[in-house]
């Protein structure tokens, strides 16, 4: 890593609310802080995640949530009435973004439910939280897995939305689409694979001032970490590789990636 003191990064996407950070949360937080990862964007996937999620943000400076159900698990979204309180959980002062939603055509029902009617609680699921963002001015993390046209078809439908396709892994024409749509796109440490070199093209081609950067974590570590549990501080490796990509120092990389994420997420700089 270089001149890291210098660095002013935010890892838009982590889950510090995951089982895999249990006790360990405030040492990954100033790990972070260390290496220039001063803030965190912690996403939910459910109704209980998602209060977590604020429990951490409430307790850290440097932590903001986003609250929202993931498509995986709208097949049990935690209570009856979920958007409701999912509506009274966004307005908290530190939840910055609806999300992570969107659809999710690779993982099977895991309640015995016919795919048909899974996938149509998905978009149900979606649409619904699409329609708070836009009640509520909050922008929208969005997952997306095997199902990049049928996402595209929902966002279209949205044009006031705000939103962030995470952990970017399709096409030049899936990315310009977005583009298009007014979105933004953010990378994980996949861009960072032996295998990903169409993925770095495409990272290449875009915009600097429409990047983000995230871990995922504890997900998808970047290439040096593969195998290991991922963390915020890690976010600097997928910032080194996406600086070299656009011919800029990681410094330089951060500076702009960070004041996206800023504006985006409504954050004030310091």
């Amino acid at each position: 890593m270089n001149s890291l003191h210098s660095l002013d990064l935010i890892d838009t996407h982590a889950h510090l609310a995951s089982e895999k950070f249990a006790g360990e949360v405030e040492a990954i937080i100033q790990r972070a802080a260390q290496v220039g990862v001063r803030r965190i964007i912690s996403i939910s996937c459910d109704l209980a995640d998602s209060r977590a999620n604020l429990a951490l943000a409430e307790a850290n400076a440097g932590v903001w949530a986003a609250v929202g159900i993931h498509p995986v698990y709208v097949h049990d979204p935690g209570e009856d009435g979920w958007l409701a309180s999912l509506r009274e959980l966004a307005r908290h002062p530190k939840a910055v973004a609806i999300g992570e939603t969107g659809l999710d055509f690779y993982h099977p029902p895991q309640d015995g439910r016919p795919l048909e009617s899974w996938r149509n609680l998905q978009y149900a699921t979606f649409t619904a939280q699409l329609e708070l963002a836009q009640e509520l001015g909050m922008p929208v993390v969005i997952h997306q897995r095997e199902c990049a046209a049928e996402v595209t078809a929902v966002l279209r439908d949205f044009p006031g939305a705000r939103a962030v396709l995470h952990c970017f892994s399709g096409t030049q024409t899936e990315a310009e689409e977005a583009l298009a749509m007014g979105h933004m796109i953010s990378f994980t440490g996949t861009v960072t694979y032996p295998k990903s070199a169409d993925l770095r093209e495409v990272a290449r081609s875009l915009p600097i001032d429409r990047i983000m950067v995230e871990t995922d974590s504890p997900y998808l570590p970047p290439q040096p970490f593969r195998g290991t549990r991922n963390e915020p501080a890690l976010v600097v490796h997928t910032a080194e590789v996406l600086a070299d990509l656009h011919g800029m120092s990681v410094a330089e990389f951060a500076r702009i990636t960070t004041e996206n994420a800023l504006a985006f997420f409504g954050l004030a700089g310091d």
